[in-house]
């Protein structure tokens, strides 16, 4: 890496272009929805390692989905916080906190490639000091490059397709699948839990592709930053906030302890 990297190794974030008065209403938003989400999520996690009878691998595996929801949250709305807080003009980050965020930011999207995709645009030394951005990511870090960077928009861009359509094909396959074998069932206890299984995941998973992808798409189109800001904001906050609601609730057990909870702390 040559010294132009270490020339900027402090870089200003843009942020959120917003008035002062919208501010104030979007901090105490994130705010409330920040303790939401590490609450209900650590809530989960207390619950179930305290619980004996939730003890079990369906429940274990259970529990990646809340570390990964606080991961999530943790990693854009503290700094987000602290930045509405801010003047515009000292919202810096250092470049290796730039580096370890958007490690973060895309280890909560998507695990599989992340360390590959940082590790390319690490390698590029940086010539500005500017994020146009409310936060560090990937296509923020290799925007401060001022080298070709033809293999990490098509390795970036490569990933999104394959990505999308084979999450895409494996939800439709898996519902067709689910759907044949509640049509050949005459169970309609059973029918009746699968569709009412299926459609609570089947929200969230729309809830979580609609607000994943909409920032990757337009970060190709520099006219609709905001919107791109609101949609990469929404992503580590909607998905968060809703999972515990949907799938904590669904679950008996932890449905039955949370309201012997509520019922205790009422006397």
């Amino acid at each position: 890496m040559d010294n132009l990297t270490f020339r900027y190794r402090v870089i200003l974030v843009e942020g959120l272009q917003i008035t002062h008065q919208t501010s104030q209403l979007t901090f105490i938003f994130l705010l409330i929805a920040y303790v939401f989400i590490i609450v209900s999520n650590i809530g989960i996690l207390i619950q179930i390692s305290a619980e004996k009878r939730l003890h079990q691998p369906m429940h274990i595996l259970f529990c990646h989905l809340p570390v990964s929801d606080v991961i999530g949250a943790t990693v854009l709305i503290p700094r987000l916080l602290k930045d509405l807080l801010t003047d515009p003009s000292e919202r810096y980050i250092t470049y290796v906190e730039c580096v370890f965020q958007a490690f973060f930011v895309h280890l909560y999207g998507t695990t599989s490639h992340t360390i590959l995709m940082i590790g390319l645009s690490v390698r590029l030394s940086h010539c500005k000091s500017f994020i146009s951005n409310h936060f560090c990511d990937n296509a923020s870090l290799f925007k401060l490059s001022c080298e070709n960077t033809v293999i990490n928009n098509v390795y970036g861009l490569t990933f999104t397709v394959v990505l999308l359509t084979s999450s895409l094909g494996w939800v439709l396959m898996t519902y067709l699948k689910i759907a044949m074998v509640c049509l050949k069932s005459r169970n309609k206890a059973t029918n009746s839990k699968a569709i009412k299984t299926c459609s609570t995941h089947l929200i969230v998973y729309v809830i979580l592709f609609i607000s994943g992808f909409v920032p990757i798409f337009l970060h190709r189109f520099s006219e609709y930053a905001e919107n791109r800001k609101f949609g990469s904001v929404m992503f580590h906050v909607i998905p968060p906030g809703v999972n515990p609601i949907i799938y904590g609730l669904q679950v008996k057990e932890i449905r039955q302890r949370m309201l012997k909870l509520c019922r205790n702390s009422s006397f």
